[in-house]
């Protein structure tokens, strides 16, 4: 009786590892939205854990980058070894269960459906008809994956166009809202700002939906070192803020990049389990310092910008739009390492995960994250 106990909780066992891994290879690459992943979460983890011991042993960020910017791409690859290695163990438990042969045996078959060798067969028909399951769940699950990468890269290069279009408006290496102010000033093309914020706009409602979706694209870096897609994002937020707060007109579709760029980074930290104050009030304290803000206001008066007199109006308005995105935007530059841009990744600090396992889904766990 206790054997027969034992084979049936073999099959229901390798039934629920050979569904829930197929639900995960679903809610990942199929699903298009954030559903979390337990299992990929899990692997992504496991890999970022190890990324972060090789990377955090040097204080060199560009040794720092070097690292990180493997993580993404050997973690996608790493997922598919562990979907594979649960589909081989759940169907090995199911065709012990079912008395296919000892465990050895139930091995072999597993591993003959699952690759297609034909090395181990049945005469069984319901262990060869399992047997055609898992050979088709099994090409099934490295179809998606090839399927899912060209979707996955296109949007990467797509998010990246325009970070690299950023250091030609905003300066190198590292861009940054100030500078942008200065240089279409010096072109005398304020008005080339109006479209410059109605692209980032448009740019911030896509971001939003893939790296939601798409989590792994969080964290798969720049090209060059000194870009990223974080600073890039603060470097415009910074730009809108500071011509809202220090320029004497602004046009509209400055404040509505504002508003599309804060939602999209909220909804991303969101993703990942960052907390933040999803209304401040305009005097909470933020990273960027009056010292500094002065600073910047000095250096665009001196390039010939007409600002504001009031000064300390400017600087209150100011304050009062990075509130909504600085509390974010500094958790995702630690989050994903990123360089250190002023008034983004320069202040952001090493952003670590969960110790509660239960956070798990949300943070490191929605679709693909770390």
């Amino acid at each position: 009786m206790q054997v027969i106990a034992l084979h049936v909780i073999a099959v229901v066992g390798g039934l629920a590892v050979v569904g829930l891994t197929a639900v995960s290879a679903i809610r990942t690459v199929v699903v298009p939205r954030g559903i979390p992943s337990l299992l990929a979460g899990s692997v992504f983890l496991g890999v970022r854990l190890i990324f972060r011991v090789l990377a955090g042993r040097s204080p060199s960020y560009e040794r720092q980058d070097r690292v990180a910017a493997l993580y993404a791409p050997i973690a996608l690859l790493v997922l598919p070894v562990v979907w594979l290695t649960f589909v081989l163990v759940g169907y090995m438990c199911i065709y012990w269960g079912l008395y296919a042969g000892s465990l050895h045996h139930a091995f072999s078959l597993s591993g003959s459906a699952l690759f297609t060798l034909g090395s181990t067969s049945s005469h069984s028909l319901p262990i060869q008809a399992l047997g055609f399951a898992e050979a088709g769940g099994g090409i099934g699950l490295l179809a998606l994956l090839i399927s899912y990468l060209p979707s996955l890269y296109a949007t990467f290069s797509k998010r990246e166009a325009a970070v690299a279009l950023l250091e030609v408006r905003a300066g190198s290496p590292y861009p940054s809202g100030e500078e942008m102010l200065r240089r279409y000033h010096a072109i005398a093309w304020q008005g080339g700002l109006t479209q410059v914020w109605l692209d980032w706009e448009g740019w911030f409602v896509e971001l939003e939906e893939s790296h939601t979706s798409n989590s792994a694209l969080a964290f798969f870096r720049s090209p060059t070192p000194e870009r990223s897609w974080i600073t890039a994002a603060g470097a415009v937020l910074d730009g809108a803020s500071l011509a809202c707060s220090v320029l004497p007109e602004h046009s509209p579709e400055t404040e509505l990049c504002i508003r599309a760029g804060y939602i999209a980074l909220r909804r991303v930290a969101a993703f990942f389990g960052i907390p933040f104050d999803a209304d401040p009030p305009p005097d909470d304290p933020i990273s960027v310092t009056r010292a500094e803000f002065d600073a910047a206001y000095d250096r665009l008066a001196a390039a010939g910008l007409p600002l504001r007199a009031d000064r300390g109006q400017a600087w209150h308005d100011f304050a009062g739009w990075r509130v909504n995105y600085d509390q974010v935007l500094i958790s995702l530059c630690g989050l994903v390492t990123a360089p250190p841009a002023p008034w983004s990744g320069d202040r952001a600090k090493p952003y670590r995960a969960l110790s509660r396992l239960g956070g798990l889904r949300r943070r490191l766990g929605p679709r693909i994250a770390t």
